[in-house]
């Protein structure tokens, strides 16, 4: 997949194609779960304090695309089973891995992930049916008629085989072009079928297995932009003629080129106002300690503050199986030892008991000290939890055309359009169990008056 900035024109360079089993490029999924809300399904039993099980105390579920030739590899397996409650087969269910051959299915290794799955109590997400990628050079070699056809066939017939057992599905992956045209991407299906063809694909899913949730799943629309605005349009087109679409996934692979968009929530909501749930499909970010962690933090607070955000799926359980292992984008490192970012998940969640180091962690509260014709101070209250820290970190984000023009008491840097400081310790880093430090700043309104927004709080 591209890793476009949202904020900006230039696309990242798509990585070159890997093997099936590390090929990740955009995999997706949608989600999720049972009922006609996508309420969670409950959490693996063993532990109050992990994603999964803090994430269903929201309403929501956390997963992790899951690969199957590691799920003999017991760091994995026990991590997996242990944090998530959701799994997405990274691989295993796309159309080159289930029917490489005309009329000729292979499920073995997606049904692997779907008994593990069964077997823990976990909801599983299908994807993807419809892709322009990774499809056996059979099917596009073949004429529009016999396309339609071949289309219809392959998702009824996968779809059926999982009747009862997955409860979404990436109907569609990826249909849309980058850049500011808005167009659809090219593919044996769009040139062939034309833009009747995503249509046809929701309407025949409906028909395989009603019961099921339906998807559309694209990257590069985190944001509002061209790209996003044309599938916006599309879904908001098919809920006014009754095509079936229950939600939309967002791919949400970020990088310090591409980072999360400040319209992120935003972007989100305003999907979700068209009566359809959202879901964060793909999640990883590059990127390592407080940066990354805050990060983290604040993609998981923009899905808790928007009621159809239904859940999150990370890609990947450990950063050395990540399809961009050497930006380190995962909650888990190489040894399975959690990271930064997965305590700023934790936290965001309502969790406890994150971390390698236990119970260390700090809160986060805000207060206007002082205010004028003009500006305003703030000074946030930074708490350190039940462990001693020894420094910490947390963002404030403020509205355009808000601007900071001082800060005392920390040490800020800012991103590259000033609306979002990222504030750590100048000497106040280090804080006994329960103790407290505070940092302030200056905002110049220019007419806007809105409090800044805070972010996750992390600590080290």
């Amino acid at each position: 997949m591209i890793m476009a900035n949202t904020r900006g024109p230039v696309p990242l360079p798509r990585p070159a194609p890997r093997s099936r089993a590390h090929r990740a490029l955009v995999l997706g999924t949608a989600g999720l779960l049972a009922t006609a809300g996508l309420t969670a399904l409950s959490a693996p039993a063993e532990a109050a304090g992990t994603l999964g099980s803090a994430a269903t105390a929201k309403g929501r579920y956390f997963g992790a695309a899951v690969s199957a030739q590691y799920l003999g590899e017991s760091g994995y397996v026990s991590t997996l089973n242990r944090e998530f409650s959701s799994v997405t087969p990274e691989n295993e269910m796309k159309w080159d891995a289930v029917e490489a051959n005309r009329n000729t299915f292979t499920f073995g290794s997606a049904d692997r992930i779907v008994s593990h799955a069964q077997s823990r109590g976990m909801s599983v997400r299908g994807h993807t049916l419809v892709w322009h990628s990774q499809l056996p050079g059979w099917v596009a070699g073949l004429g529009a008629a016999d396309l339609r056809s071949a289309m219809n066939h392959h998702i009824t017939t996968v779809m059926r085989h999982y009747k009862g057992k997955v409860l979404a599905w990436d109907v569609v992956n990826e249909a849309f072009q980058d850049g500011g045209s808005g167009a659809r991407r090219s593919s044996p299906f769009q040139d062939k079928l034309g833009n009747g063809f995503i249509e046809e694909a929701f309407r025949t899913a409906r028909a395989a297995d009603p019961a099921a949730k339906l998807c559309y799943n694209d990257y590069n629309t985190d944001g509002v932009n061209p790209k996003s605005n044309a599938v916006y349009a599309m879904v908001k087109d098919f809920k006014a003629r009754g095509v079936p679409i229950d939600c939309v996934g967002f791919q949400s692979h970020f990088n310090s080129a591409s980072p999360v968009p400040s319209d992120y929530r935003a972007n989100l909501q305003r999907f979700a106002d068209l009566g359809v749930d959202v879901q964060i499909t793909e999640l990883d970010i590059e990127g390592s300690g407080g940066a990354q962690a805050t990060a983290y933090g604040n993609v998981v607070n923009a899905c808790l503050a928007v009621s159809r955000c239904t859940g999150i799926t990370v890609w990947g359980v450990t950063d050395k199986y990540s399809w961009r292992s050497s930006g380190t984008p995962l909650l888990f490192d190489g040894n399975y030892t959690k990271k930064p970012a997965y305590d700023a998940v934790l936290a965001a969640l309502g969790g406890s008991g994150g971390g390698g180091g236990g119970t260390a962690g700090c809160s986060v509260s805000y207060s206007t000290t002082a205010q004028w014709n003009g500006g305003f101070n703030g000074q946030v209250t930074v708490t350190a939890g039940s462990a001693p820290i020894t420094g910490w970190t947390t963002t404030v984000t403020v509205t355009p055309p808000q601007k900071v023009s001082a800060t005392w008491n920390g040490a800020p840097t800012w991103d590259s359009g000033g609306d979002v400081m990222t504030m750590r310790p100048s000497y106040n880093g280090n804080l006994a169990a329960g103790a407290s430090t505070t940092f302030g700043f200056t905002v110049m309104t220019s007419g806007n008056t809105s409090p800044p927004v805070l972010g996750t709080c992390t600590a080290s």
